[in-house]
């Protein structure tokens, strides 16, 4: 059994989160590693990734597909706590599911990779069962967690069949144009590793492939179009060095601030 609590406001059983804040927090992890079912009880959450920003709002149930960039905002509402609880449904387990129930291959998913499921009295029963074991600091088996996941599964189907798709599809992502993914994606702050997975690649022949088409390693080049980004929101739009080093991939401001003055020679306070 595996029960996870990071700080007072996430509870983790195996893979199911419990998350409770009382002020906007972004989200850590930006890299969606598997499907994930969320429902959001109060509050909302707001999904950003390169096609715009999807707005997760209470009493709305969502579905996110494994394998994206994404970044992620919790926000609470006026005097309230923004609290939610995500279902991770790793490959392991759906391929396990697929075998036991003997369900035929399916077709490459080509759908939304990201939805709001339409209301429905079951799935919301569903989330509201499990909200007691994490406010009440209850600690079930694991056992329960695996047919809670099973259920999330079952009801999902029943919902709609044609998420079988969605959910048992284990492909994983063919190699694609790397300037052009690139050139859409460097605001995204992950490991190289996982720029090469989602281009469909190994770590050695993305680095190969980058330098041919931009002439240098990934790293260096990251760092140039964040800075190069974060310029011109600087300058032309007026955001602050505060509003902006998140935004365009670096980890802390004080890092940004030091590589911003090394380039342009200038603190980026003073543009």
């Amino acid at each position: 059994m595996t029960i996870k609590m990071e700080d007072k406001t996430h509870i983790q059983l195996n893979n199911l989160l419990y998350s409770c804040v009382d002020q906007k927090q972004r989200g850590n992890e930006q890299f969606v590693h598997e499907h994930a079912l969320g429902y959001v009880i109060s509050g909302e959450t707001r999904i950003q990734t390169t096609d715009g920003v999807k707005v997760f709002g209470a009493g709305n149930v969502g579905l996110v597909r494994r394998n994206q960039l994404v970044k992620s905002v919790k926000v609470p509402p006026p005097g309230g706590e923004f609290k939610s609880i995500n279902i991770f449904l790793d490959q392991d387990f759906l391929r396990r599911y697929s075998a036991e129930n003997k369900l035929p291959p399916v077709e490459k998913y080509s759908g939304d990779p990201m939805f709001i499921l339409p209301p429905d009295p079951y799935i919301k029963g569903y989330f509201e069962s499990l909200i007691p074991y994490f406010e009440n600091a209850i600690q079930p088996k694991a056992a329960l967690a695996e047919l809670k996941t099973k259920e999330a599964i079952e009801l999902l189907l029943r919902l709609s069949p044609g998420l079988k798709n969605f959910l048992f599809d284990f492909s994983e992502p063919y190699k694609i144009d790397l300037e052009a993914y690139m050139n859409r994606h460097y605001m995204f702050n992950v490991p190289t590793v996982q720029f090469a997975k989602l281009t469909g690649r190994s770590l050695a022949s993305f680095k190969r492939d980058f330098e041919k088409v931009f002439q240098t390693s990934p790293g260096v080049w990251l760092q140039r179009k964040r800075l190069s980004e974060a310029y011109y929101l600087i300058r032309e739009k007026g955001r602050k060095p505060s509003e902006v080093y998140l935004d365009v991939g670096f980890e802390n401001l004080s890092h940004f601030s030091y590589s911003f003055k090394k380039t342009y020679g200038v603190a980026p306070s003073m543009i």
